[in-house]
C-alpha cells in the first residue's frame, strides 16, 4: 500500500474551496457597480449654451434627492393642536389631550421671556425717533395734504360728479324735507294759532314751542316784528286759564333781559294786563306765571317800574302777599322786591362816578324817579315782609332778611317797634348757630346756615 501524506490529499480541495469564495466576492462587486446610490452625483451638461469665465462650459453638479424640509410650528401662550409631521422647537411644552387624542403644544416659559425681551427691545428701537426726522416727517404730512388738484380741467371734472346746491333744495322741498329758520317756524307757528281749526290742544303745544324760541333775544325781537307780541298779549285775556298760564310764560321769556321788547310789551298794555289778572281769582299755577312775567318786565327798566307803582301794583302785591299762606308766591313777591331795590343802589352808586356817559346819566335820573322804598314804607310792607320770617324753609327766611336789610333805611323805626320781628330775630340766631356749630364738626366751615347767621347779625346792628 502507497502511503499518501496529509498535506498532499488536502491541497486539492483548499483550492477548490478558494476559488468558490472568489467566483462570490466577484458576483457580489458586479452586483454593487450595477446598482446607482441613492447619494450618488450625476454630471449635468449645460444646456443653455452659456460660457463660463474661462470660455468652457460649465457643468452643475445636482443632488437627486433633496433633503426633505420639516414643518416646524410656532409655538405660542395658548395651547394648539400638532399636526402629523410637524416639528417644534426646544423648550416647548407638549402634552396629549386625553379627550381629543390630538397632541397639543404651547411655548415654554424661557420662550415667553427671550420673546418679551426682544419684543421690547425692538419697540425701544422704533420709538427712538430723532427730532430732525420729525420735523421731515411732519413737513411731509403737511405736503400730502395740500389739495392735489390744481388743474382747472380737473376741478370741473370733480365738480361734475356732485348735484348743484339749488338742486339739492328744490329736491328737499318737494320732499318737504327744506330745513326752516327760527323766523319761518315762528311764522308758521303764529299762523296755526290763528288758524280757527287749531284746537285749544294744539295752541298750547304752538306756545311751549314759541317759549323755547323766544329765549334768544332776536327770535324774541323778530316775534315782535311779526305782530307775535300782541297775540301773546291778547292771549292773557283767554277764558281758559291753562292758555292764560301759557301766554304769560312766553311773555316773560320774551322780555327777559331784552330791552327792546320790554318796550314793545309796555306799549302793548302787557303789564296792565297782567295785574288785572293778579287782582282777579286765578289758579295758583297761573299767578306764579303772571309773577314770572311782570318781574321780568320790570327788571332793569326804571320806566316799567314807575308805571307799576302809579298803576297800584304794590297794592295788588299787598293782597296776593296777605292771601298766600303758603309762601310760595310770598318769596316770589319778595324776590322781586328786593331786586328792583338793589339795582336801584348798584345804578346810584354808578351815579357817583364824575365820569359818566349819557346813556347812564339818563337810567340815573330815571331811577331816581322811582320812589319804592317810600311806597313800600306807606303801603305797610315793613310789618308785611317779617311774617315770612315765620315759615320754616330756609331759602324764604333768607330771601326776607335780605329784604329787610335793603328796606331797613326807611323801616328801621317800625322794625325797633316790631315785637315779634326782634323777638324771632333772636330765635332765629341761636338756631343757625347750632346748626353752624354742626357743621363745624363735620368739617364745613362758611356753610349756607353761616350766612343767615351774618344776615342776622347785620340785621340786629342796625336795629340797636
Amino acid at each position: 500500500m502507497k502511503l499518501i501524506s496529509s498535506s498532499a490529499r488536502g491541497a486539492p480541495f483548499s483550492c477548490l474551496t478558494l476559488a468558490f469564495l472568489l467566483l462570490l466576492h466577484c458576483c457580489h462587486i458586479d452586483n454593487i457597480l450595477s446598482q446607482k446610490s441613492d447619494s450618488a452625483l450625476a454630471v449635468v451638461e449645460n444646456t443653455e449654451g452659456e460660457e463660463g469665465a474661462g470660455g468652457e462650459e460649465g457643468e452643475k453638479l445636482m443632488s437627486e434627492e433633496d433633503e426633505g424640509e420639516f414643518n416646524v410650528v410656532q409655538p405660542t401662550e395658548e395651547w394648539q393642536t400638532l399636526k402629523p409631521g410637524q416639528a417644534v422647537p426646544a423648550g416647548s411644552h407638549v402634552r396629549l389631550n386625553l379627550q381629543s387624542g390630538q397632541r397639543e403644544v404651547r411655548a415654554g416659559a424661557e420662550q415667553l421671556k427671550h420673546w418679551t425681551q426682544d419684543h421690547r427691545e425692538t419697540g425701544d428701537v422704533q420709538s427712538s425717533i430723532s427730532p430732525d426726522e420729525l420735523k421731515r416727517a411732519m413737513a411731509k404730512i403737511k405736503e400730502d395734504l395740500k389739495p392735489a388738484i390744481t388743474d382747472t380741467d380737473q376741478q370741473d371734472s370733480v365738480a361734475s360728479k356732485y348735484r348743484p346746491l339749488e338742486e339739492l333744495k328744490r329736491d328737499m322741498a318737494q320732499l318737504d324735507l327744506l330745513v326752516q329758520t327760527d323766523v319761518q317756524i315762528m311764522k308758521r307757528l303764529l299762523d296755526q294759532f290763528y288758524s280757527s281749526d287749531s284746537t285749544t290742544e294744539q295752541r298750547l303745544s304752538i306756545l311751549l314751542e314759541l317759549e323755547y324760541l323766544v329765549h334768544q333775544v332776536d327770535n324774541a325781537q323778530s316775534l315782535c316784528s311779526m305782530g307775535g307780541l300782541q297775540l301773546i298779549v291778547g292771549t292773557l285775556n283767554s277764558s281758559d286759564f291753562r292758555l292764560q298760564e301759557s301766554s304769560a310764560f312766553v311773555l316773560g321769556s320774551a322780555v327777559s333781559s331784552n330791552p327792546g321788547v320790554q318796550v314793545k310789551a309796555m306799549e302793548s298794555g302787557a303789564l296792565q294786563t297782567l295785574l288785572t289778572i293778579l287782582a282777579t281769582a286765578q289758579p295758583l299755577r297761573v299767578k306764579k306765571k303772571v309773577l314770572f312775567a311782570v318781574a321780568s318786565l320790570l327788571r332793569n327798566f326804571p320806566y316799567a317800574q314807575r308805571h307799576f307803582l302809579s298803576h297800584g301794583g304794590l297794592q295788588v302785591l299787598s293782597e296776593l302777599f296777605r292771601a298766600d299762606r303758603g309762601g310760595v308766591l310770598r318769596t316770589r313777591i319778595v324776590t322781586m322786591l328786593y331786586d328792583m331795590i338793589s339795582e336801584k343802589e348798584l345804578i346810584s352808586q354808578a351815579g357817583l362816578d364824575p365820569v359818566l356817559d349819557a346813556s347812564l346819566e339818563e337810567r340815573v335820573r330815571q331811577y331816581s324817579q322811582v320812589l319804592l322804598r317810600e311806597e313800600l314804607l306807606e303801603k305797610g310792607w315793613c310789618s308785611l315782609i317779617p311774617q315770612l320770617l315765620d315759615s320754616t324753609e330756609h331759602d324764604y327766611r333768607e330771601k326776607a332778611l335780605r329784604a329787610l336789610l335793603v328796606m331797613a333805611p326807611v323801616c328801621v323805626d317800625q322794625y325797633r317797634s316790631h315785637s315779634s320781628l326782634l323777638a324771632s330775630l333772636l330765635s332765629l340766631r341761636e338756631q343757625y348757630q347750632e346748626m353752624v356749630q354742626s357743621q363745624m364738626i363735620i368739617g364745613e366751615e362758611n356753610g349756607y346756615f353761616a350766612e343767615i347767621v351774618e344776615l342776622i347779625n347785620a340785621l340786629q346792628v342796625k336795629l340797636k
